[in-house]
């Protein structure tokens, strides 16, 4: 579980500047950038997606989940576990076998962590980056964009992007953690425009009697 959760928890250094020399690829900036717009332009979205990590012996495992993100909020529904960010505060919720907890941050607590809204910015400092062939990817032609880590350090030094060559959408995004790791994640039913309430990003203690509330702001 915690593996298909470490793409949004995971402290990204690479986000960082660093004193390696940038070389950045203006074709792959052009969608980059035209992919962000695309982001920001929309009242939020709503998705599923299936997530496949694979390691260096090239054992897989696989989960679904859901997502929910708009402007800074977001909220990912995992098996086992719920992640709720209003803007302003995270709840990490887990529910499993009867046992229920939530723990609680300030979004200040969680600066410089890869998230489901900055994901589409992670380019923008700390990676060199290159548009790759195109390819179909989900029965859609797509532009493939390779970022590289300056940071050696790095939790991820590989991410490839696949961006909808016509709607500009991010359907999905493969990252490599340089120990022969491979984390796989793909969009599926991408509803743009949700009309998704400021509460629906909030966890609500009140409605789970009993849990247990460990609370880290």
């Amino acid at each position: 579980m915690k593996k298909i959760a470490l793409v949004f928890s995971i402290i990204v250094l690479g986000l960082f500047s660093t004193q390696v020399e940038a070389q950045q690829d203006p074709k792959a900036k052009t969608i980059l950038d035209a992919m962000s717009q695309k982001f920001q332009s929309m009242n939020g979205f709503t998705a599923q997606f299936d997530f496949i990590f694979q390691d260096a012996t090239g054992s897989s495992d696989r989960q679904t989940g859901e997502i929910a993100v708009k402007g800074e909020q977001y909220r990912l529904k995992l098996p086992e576990q719920e992640i709720y960010n209003d803007g302003k505060t995270v709840w990490t919720f887990i529910q499993a076998d009867g046992y229920k907890e939530v723990t609680i941050n300030d979004v200040s607590q969680m600066e410089g962590e890869l998230t489901p809204s900055n994901i589409y910015r992670m380019y923008e400092s700390g990676y060199n980056y290159t548009l790759l062939p195109s390819k179909q990817f989900q029965g859609k032609a797509v532009d493939v964009v390779e970022l590289i880590a300056l940071d050696g350090n790095a939790p991820f030094e590989q991410v490839k992007l696949m961006i909808d060559k016509n709607s500009k959408d991010l359907l999905g995004w493969e990252m490599f953690d340089g120990q022969g790791g491979m984390y796989s994640y793909t969009f599926k039913n991408l509803q743009p425009n949700a009309n998704l309430p400021a509460t629906y990003f909030a966890f609500d203690t009140k409605k789970y009697p009993g849990i247990e509330i460990i609370d880290l702001r």
